[in-house]
């Protein structure tokens, strides 16, 4: 657009120096000068349309000063001599990472810290955040487009320095690793929106303990391990000491209560029973009978 113009007006220079002179390529002074301004009229043309990708907006400037409407995604009219500064306005992520070409920055860009008994604790984190579309002429007024570094990297390596103070290192590398995310987010949230960024998610995607303090939580992990294994070893043998005990019981009152339950006649009456049986048995053939309180001897052919 800007290049139509410059051109449309060498153009223009170069046919009055052709009309001035007495050469021979002084007849095509018209031709240069139609040419000229049909260029200047065509930049003009284009300059007064702006196309503004889907996901991104664009703020306007004139001569330094930042207009206050924003133009949203599409084709708009505008102010030939405006500038337009387009922001993205979707989803973006800043890594700080010891992997080196992993994180925004080449190299170890971890977070380095200091925990409440002073260790040095790493942290690898990734801010997920955007720029919220009415506060783009402030940003470019007051910050630029340069946000990332500018805002998102110093103000998270900050406070995340400022909070991890209040916590020791195993409670940061296990039980208070959420605490202290969440405990991060709510301030660097504030920060963000104060200068016109949301702030989505922060994710801790690892924290690196020093290796004498890892060792001994790992020490400390086994150890519970194997206690856990030992208490259901034993919940184990006592549920089976309990079966048993009970398995017994119940063999003892079954003993007692037969032995309390029969009488001596209820014993001869079924001493009958069984004689009657016997007897009516083709295979019995003598029965002696030593008594009538004593038991009988039956024998058989065999």
């Amino acid at each position: 657009m800007i290049l139509l113009i410059i051109l449309g007006i060498l153009f223009l220079i170069l046919s009055f120096t052709l009309k001035n002179s007495l050469n021979s390529f002084s007849k095509f002074s018209g031709s240069l000068k139609i040419i000229g301004v049909l260029l200047i009229i065509l930049g003009i043309f284009s300059s007064m349309f702006k196309q503004i990708d889907a996901g991104k907006v664009g703020v306007k400037s004139l001569y330094g000063s930042v207009q206050t409407d924003i133009l949203q995604s599409g084709l708009s009219l505008i102010n030939p001599l405006m500038d337009v500064t387009e922001f993205d306005i979707q989803t973006q992520n800043y890594t700080m990472s010891a992997v080196h070409s992993e994180g925004a920055q080449s190299g170890d860009d971890a977070i380095r810290v200091l925990s409440n008994d002073g260790l040095e604790v790493i942290i690898d984190l990734t801010v997920l955040f955007r720029v919220s579309p009415e506060a783009t002429p402030k940003i470019l007024k007051e910050i630029g487009v340069n946000y990332s570094d500018k805002i998102v990297r110093p103000v998270t390596r900050t406070r995340i320095r400022d909070n991890a103070v209040y916590y020791d290192a195993v409670a940061l590398y296990s039980t208070k690793r959420n605490e202290f995310q969440q405990r991060i987010f709510k301030t660097i949230e504030a920060d963000f929106k104060s200068r016109g960024l949301v702030l989505e998610q922060l994710l801790i995607r690892n924290i690196n303990l020093p290796a004498s303090v890892k060792a001994s939580i790992e020490s400390k992990i086994n150890a519970e391990q194997d206690a856990q294994k030992m208490t259901f070893v034993l919940q184990k043998e006592k549920q089976e000491a309990e079966r048993k005990r009970v398995e017994a019981q119940g063999i003892a009152d079954y003993q007692r209560i037969i032995s309390t339950g029969l009488s001596d006649k209820q014993l001869q009456y079924e001493q009958i029973k069984a004689q009657k049986e016997l007897a009516a048995s083709t295979n019995t053939k003598i029965i002696f009978m030593n008594g009538s309180r004593n038991t009988p001897i039956i024998l058989s052919d065999k």
